[in-house]
C-alpha cells in the first residue's frame, strides 16, 4: 500500500469520525421505558421540553432589587477588553460564524467599535436590524 493510499484512508477516517449523528435511534421516556418509535420519541421531548420550559421554580421572595432611574451606565472599554480576554478559545462558532480567536486578534480599532455598538444598544434600547453581506474570496 503506498504512502499516499494511506494518508488519503487516515483522512477519510477523520471525516467520519468528526460527523455529527443527524437522527436518534431511541430515547428513554418519562417512566424509564426506551422509546424507539419516531412519533414515541417526538411525543417524549415534546413531554420533557413542556415540563422543563413550565415548571415553576420556588424562590425566596425576601430578595428584591431596587429600581434603576435614570439613564443606563456607558460600557467601558476596559470592560470590554476584559470581557475579549475572558472568552474561551477553541469553542464552535455561533450563527455569526465568528470565533472567540477572530475576535480577540482584531486590536483596539475593532475593540473600539465594539464598544460603540454595545453602548448604542444600551442607549437605544434595541439591537441593531443585521444587514446581510456576502464576503468574497480573493
Amino acid at each position: 500500500m503506498t504512502l499516499s493510499v494511506k494518508i488519503f484512508r487516515m483522512a477519510k477516517q477523520m471525516v467520519k469520525e468528526r460527523q455529527d449523528i443527524t437522527g436518534l435511534n431511541c430515547v428513554k421516556g418519562a417512566s424509564g421505558k426506551v422509546i424507539v418509535d419516531d412519533k414515541g420519541i417526538k411525543d417524549s421531548w415534546k413531554e420533557y421540553m413542556d415540563k422543563l420550559m413550565n415548571e415553576e421554580n420556588e424562590w425566596d421572595h425576601k430578595i428584591s432589587a431596587g429600581v434603576k432611574e435614570g439613564p443606563a451606565d456607558c460600557i467601558r472599554i476596559d470592560e470590554v477588553r476584559a470581557v475579549l480576554k475572558k472568552m474561551k478559545r477553541h469553542k464552535a462558532p455561533g450563527l455569526s460564524g465568528l470565533v472567540a480567536e477572530m475576535i480577540q486578534a482584531t486590536g483596539d480599532t475593532e475593540t473600539q467599535w465594539l464598544l460603540d455598538l454595545f453602548n448604542g444598544i444600551v442607549k437605544e434600547g434595541c439591537i441593531p436590524e443585521q444587514k446581510s453581506s456576502v464576503v468574497l474570496p480573493i
